[in-house]
C-alpha cells in the first residue's frame, strides 16, 4: 500500500468519499430549530462513520494499584467501535463521598495513558474526590504494535478516501466509549462526566460534546479554535484531523460555529490558551478570534446561555493547564469536587512541574520540556508521585504477544480499510476479539 500521497489529493478524494448527506441547512432563521440541531448531530456522525448504536462496553479489569494512600487506579479494558478494545487506566478516590465527579482524558499528538499530565491528573483529581478515566489514543501505548509512546503511528497519510474520517470518528467513539464506562459506574454521577482534552484532543474532545449530550462539561486546553477554510485545522495533520475537518464543510457550512452551537445545547465549555503557544493558537486565532466565535454562535442559537468560555494565560505556550488553579477553580463553580471548597483551591500549595520533572525523571518529550511549555505550568499540589510505566500497563507482560490484537492501529486500519462506505464494524469478530 502506498502510505503517502499528496495532502491536496487527499482533500479532494475525501470530499468525494464523504457519505451521501444533505449540504448544510442555512440557519438564517436564526435560532436554528432543535430539528436542524440534531440534523447537525447526526451529520456528523455520519460524516466520521460514528455509529448511531455504540457497541456494548464488555469491561474487563486487570487489577488495581494504589499510587498514594487514598487513592486507587484500575487497570481495564472496554469495547468500542470497528470490534476494538481500548487500554485505559480509571483513578478515583478509595473512600468517595457520594457520587462523584468523573473526567475523560483526551491525549494530545504523543500523548497516552503514559503521559505525566494523564498521571499527574489522575491523583491530583482523586485527591479532591472525583475520577479520571485516561486511556491509549490509536497508535500510542498499549495501541502501539511495539508497545511504544510518542509515536504519532495514526500520521502516516492512508491512500484510501475515507479513512482520515474514520480515524477521527473513532477516535471520538473512544471517548464516548469512555462517557459511558464512567456512566455505568456505580460510585459515578452519570450526570457530571466530563471530558479534560489538549492539543489534538481539544479536536476530538469537541466533537464529542457536539455529539454526545450526555456530557456534562467539556475542559480543552491548548486548542479549541475552530477555524475557517485553509486554516489551521484544514491544513494540519491530514489523517486525524485535517481530512475529516475538510469533510465536515458540506455538512455544516460554518463549522467553527456550529460544532460550539451544538456543545452550547449539551452544556459548559471552557477553553485555555497561552498567548505565546507557537503550536495552534497563533496570534490571529487569540481572544478576537473567539469572540467573532461566539457572536456566531449566538446567531445560530439565539442565546448566551452556556456560551463557552475562554482563558489566556499569558506569554505561555503549548500545555494541558487543567491542573492550574484558574482552571481548578473553573470545575469547582460549574462542576464541584467533593473533597474541597474554592477555598481552599485558591490556598493550595503548587508544583513548579519543570522541577517536577527532573525529581520525578518524567517522560517528557523534549520539546515540551521548555518553560514556555508543559515544563512551566504551576499545578496544584505537592508530593504527587510519578507512575511508573510498567505499573501502567495493562496487559500483563506475559500476555501481550498474545492479547494486543484488538488494541493495536494495525487491526484497525484493516477493519476500516475492509469497511467499504457502511461504516458498520467488520463483521468477523472471534469471542477473544471481544474480550482482549
Amino acid at each position: 500500500m502506498n502510505r503517502r500521497i499528496a495532502i491536496s489529493s487527499l482533500v479532494f478524494l475525501l470530499l468525494l468519499a464523504a457519505p451521501n448527506v444533505a449540504v448544510a441547512q442555512s440557519y438564517a432563521r436564526s435560532p436554528a430549530t432543535q430539528a436542524q440541531l440534531a440534523t447537525w448531530r447526526t451529520d456528523i456522525r455520519k460524516t466520521l462513520y460514528i455509529p448511531e448504536a455504540l457497541p456494548a462496553l464488555n469491561p474487563q479489569s486487570f487489577g488495581r494499584f494504589s499510587p498514594e494512600s487514598g487513592v486507587v487506579a484500575e487497570r481495564l479494558l472496554y469495547s468500542t467501535t470497528y470490534g476494538m478494545r481500548v487500554a485505559a487506566i480509571l483513578y478515583r478516590p478509595e473512600h468517595p463521598k457520594g457520587k462523584i465527579p468523573a473526567y475523560v482524558l483526551i491525549n494530545g499528538h504523543g500523548g497516552d495513558k503514559y503521559s505525566w499530565y494523564a498521571t499527574y491528573t489522575g491523583v491530583l483529581f482523586a485527591r479532591g474526590g472525583a475520577a479520571v478515566l485516561t486511556y491509549d489514543p490509536l497508535g500510542e501505548g498499549e495501541s502501539n504494535i511495539e508497545r511504544r509512546s510518542h509515536t504519532r503511528a495514526h500520521d502516516f497519510v492512508v491512500d484510501i478516501p475515507s479513512i482520515p474520517q474514520r480515524l477521527t470518528g473513532f477516535m471520538v467513539a473512544e471517548a464516548m466509549q469512555g462517557i459511558s464506562y464512567l456512566q455505568q459506574r456505580s460510585e459515578m454521577d452519570p450526570q457530571r462526566v466530563s471530558i479534560l482534552a489538549y492539543s489534538m484532543g481539544t479536536y476530538i474532545g469537541v466533537l464529542a460534546g457536539a455529539v454526545d449530550p450526555r456530557i456534562d462539561a467539556v475542559v480543552l486546553s491548548a486548542g479549541g479554535n475552530l477555524d475557517g477554510p485553509k486554516g489551521y485545522w484544514d491544513s494540519g495533520k491530514p489523517m486525524c484531523q485535517g481530512g475529516s475537518y475538510t469533510a465536515l464543510i458540506p455538512v455544516l457550512g460554518d463549522r467553527g460555529a456550529v460544532i460550539y452551537a451544538l456543545n452550547q445545547q449539551r452544556g459548559t465549555t471552557f477553553i485555555m490558551n497561552g498567548t505565546a503557544d507557537s503550536l495552534i493558537t497563533k496570534p490571529n486565532t487569540q481572544q478576537p478570534f473567539f469572540d467573532d466565535l461566539a457572536k456566531r454562535v449566538v446567531e445560530i442559537t439565539g442565546t448566551k446561555k452556556s456560551l463557552f468560555e475562554t482563558y489566556w494565560f499569558q506569554d505561555a505556550g503549548h500545555r494541558p493547564s487543567w491542573d492550574t488553579r484558574p482552571s481548578m477553580l473553573w470545575i469547582e463553580d460549574h462542576i464541584g469536587f467533593p473533597n474541597w471548597t474554592r477555598e481552599q483551591i485558591q490556598q493550595m500549595p503548587e508544583t513548579h512541574i519543570g522541577n517536577w520533572f527532573i525529581k520525578t525523571n518524567a517522560d517528557v518529550e523534549t520539546e515540551f520540556r521548555t518553560e514556555k511549555s508543559e515544563a512551566g505550568i504551576n499545578a496544584l499540589g505537592i508530593n504527587v508521585p510519578a507512575i511508573p510505566r510498567t505499573q501502567l500497563n495493562v496487559l500483563p507482560d506475559s500476555a501481550w504477544p498474545d492479547r494486543n490484537h484488538s488494541l493495536i492501529y494495525e487491526t484497525w486500519l484493516g477493519r476500516a480499510s475492509s469497511d467499504g462506505s457502511s461504516g458498520i464494524q467488520a463483521s468477523s469478530r472471534s469471542k477473544a476479539d471481544l474480550l482482549y
